[in-house]
């Protein structure tokens, strides 16, 4: 019998793990934009710890290990963000990532009263505007990122999450 993934809340020692998931995941995107200086590549493990501490993180685990991760915060116009989502490559396709998704929504909205949820994805990202939409986000605008990636901003309404993946 297997093991099941399991959805949590981050603690602070899963910093080194959620670190080391996110520089393998996002290696696709940087593949795909030629471009090794996003942000998820040149975070450090004490950026990290920080986020881990501050904001809203949700792990996925199998076993003991973080094989997905999820963090998301309220911004200065009181959308909720929610950014760097990552699911282990070996276990994409399985409902991981809408799974992390719903259980940041969830405590985004219900604990730091968030009225809506905005992420954003690279413009190339197919599989990853795939799944936002599928999960009721729209896009809404674009913007550049600091490492000059063209990214497409998406958002949904807080309330919707109950009934999506």
């Amino acid at each position: 019998m297997g093991m099941s993934v399991t959805i949590s809340v981050a603690t602070e020692q899963d910093a080194e793990q959620i670190f080391r998931l996110q520089y393998l995941c996002f290696q696709s995107e940087a593949a795909l934009y030629g471009n090794y200086r996003i942000e998820a590549l040149v975070q450090s493990l004490e950026s990290v710890r920080q986020e881990v501490a501050s904001d809203c993180v949700f792990v996925a685990r199998l076993g003991e290990e973080v094989v997905g991760s999820v963090r998301g915060r309220i911004s200065e116009d009181g959308a909720a963000h929610i950014g760097k989502l990552c699911v282990h490559p070996r276990l994409q396709g399985h409902g991981i990532g809408a799974r992390l998704l719903r259980a940041a929504e969830g405590a985004l909205e219900q604990e730091r009263g968030a009225t809506r949820f905005r992420l954003h994805t690279g413009h190339r990202s197919e599989g990853n505007l795939r799944l936002y939409r599928r999960v009721g986000y729209q896009a809404v605008g674009t913007s550049k990122g600091a490492d000059g990636v063209e990214m497409i901003v998406l958002e949904k309404p807080a309330g919707t999450y109950a009934a999506t993946a």
